[in-house]
């Protein structure tokens, strides 16, 4: 058959049906249709599988081995004072070791096989003497190398490197379902086969203490360089995350004042710096908390309190059990990674902004250089909606909260009042 030449018309016309094609790739590819979900490491059914049971990970027919292909896993302390990271393994060869002091500043290079499954966390204020450590978030069951995962509050940092039903997907994120202790970031080290990977795809951070925060900005260049901002929630301050944690579920209330009774609303009494949360689940165990029971379904387990707030102040964070299609990351296989405690910056709104690039290229139906102009477009970012605060219906700050409450028991007052 011979091969007519394009007319301008036509080649218009092949251009706008590429467009239509990645478009309907783009959309097809939604990170929502991986059925995850993340229990909290205190329950019964707790377990690291992302997946459902139709997708459940292909174990390979034998054990992969570091020797064959070693991922960094590094962690690294930028908190002021020394920590006792843990790690957990679920499958796949461990690091050389699973609990550790580290001091500020301080990092260590581990490796692990290139088939793991795991969670890292930060335990604080550790007593050690020996091969055991008492610490006061993140307890290993007193024992320094941690054998199983850490008492909560603790916030993780979790990974199934060869996700899938191909193994060759990494999924990744950073988990409140136990609760939070420390700020968080994630840092891609780039393997050769993803070295065009851009890093305001890959690099989410959670940051919610007070004293951590940057100046509010809807992007910047923490955690990644001056080619690829990275979106951040633009909302939050230093004075609102003081008080996001719910009233009952400080690990450590605030001493009660000289009279020895709390003022209401609770809010008014100063809370301090370290302030760590337990999550609704870990507080309370209840199946209505946990989505366990008849509760184990995405349709009936519903956002709490605690999974708002949480949700406010992180927006790529896991928040409840079935939070997945705004908190998992989803990567082709490859590269290292990179734990950071107490990094510097804001929390991160990547999967709000950039979910249909990241699970096109995790796909395999867009390259990346097909979306590389549209992650360095920073005109986009701002175009996109801000909604980490709306997705599991959470307030958009804290500072009002107690000012909330008033006008809420007067209205009340005067409605009962008016019936009378």
């Amino acid at each position: 058959m011979e091969k007519r030449p394009q007319t301008g018309d036509s080649r218009r016309f092949m251009s706008k049906r590429k467009t239509l094609l990645a478009t309907a790739l783009l959309l097809g590819s939604e990170i929502s249709g991986v059925a995850a979900k993340v229990y909290p490491s205190n329950h019964e059914s707790y377990k690291f599988n992302y997946l459902n049971n139709s997708m459940r990970y292909l174990k390979p027919k034998r054990a992969l081995s570091k020797r064959d292909n070693p991922i960094p896993l590094i962690v690294t302390n930028s908190c002021k004072d020394p920590l006792w990271p843990g790690i957990a393994t679920q499958h796949g060869e461990p690091p050389e070791s699973s609990g550790f002091e580290l001091g500020p500043g301080k990092t260590r290079n581990l490796t692990v096989s290139s088939d793991w499954q795991g969670r890292v966390w930060g335990r604080t204020n550790c007593t050690t003497s020996g091969d055991t450590a008492t610490c006061s978030t993140g307890d290993c069951f007193g024992k320094l190398e941690c054998q199983f995962s850490g008492a909560p509050p603790a916030t993780l940092a979790e990974f199934n490197l060869a996700g899938g039903d191909s193994r060759k997907q990494t999924f990744y994120d950073i988990s409140l379902v136990d609760g939070y202790n420390l700020p968080l970031g994630l840092v891609y080290h780039p393997a050769p086969n993803t070295t065009n990977f851009p890093p305001n795809l890959l690099n989410a951070a959670c940051i919610a203490t007070a004293g951590y925060l940057t100046e509010p900005a809807r992007t910047g260049t923490f955690y990644t360089n001056s080619s690829f901002p990275t979106p951040y929630d633009k909302i939050q301050t230093n004075a609102g995350v003081s008080k996001w944690c719910p009233w009952d579920l400080q690990a450590f209330l605030p001493e009660k004042p000289g009279d020895g009774v709390y003022p209401y609303p609770d809010d008014n009494v100063q809370r301090p710096n370290f302030d760590p949360c337990k999550s609704a689940c870990a507080a309370t165990n209840e199946p209505s908390d946990c989505c366990t029971g008849k509760y184990d379904d995405p349709s009936v387990c519903k956002p709490s309190l605690y999974s708002g707030h949480a949700k406010a102040v992180c927006p790529d964070a896991y928040s409840f059990a079935f939070d997945d299609t705004t908190s998992t990351f989803i990567v082709p296989s490859g590269g290292g990674w990179e734990v950071v405690f107490c990094p510097e910056g804001r929390s991160t709104n990547i999967l709000a902004t950039f979910g249909h690039q990241l699970s096109a290229i995790a796909s395999g139906s867009l390259s990346v250089e097909e979306i590389q102009a549209t992650t360095m477009n920073e005109t986009f970012i701002d175009s996109q909606p801000d909604d980490s605060s709306s997705s599991s219906g959470a307030a958009s700050g804290f500072e009002d909260l107690s000012i909330f409450a008033c006008v809420i028991a007067v209205a009340a007052t005067f409605l009962m009042l008016w019936v009378e």
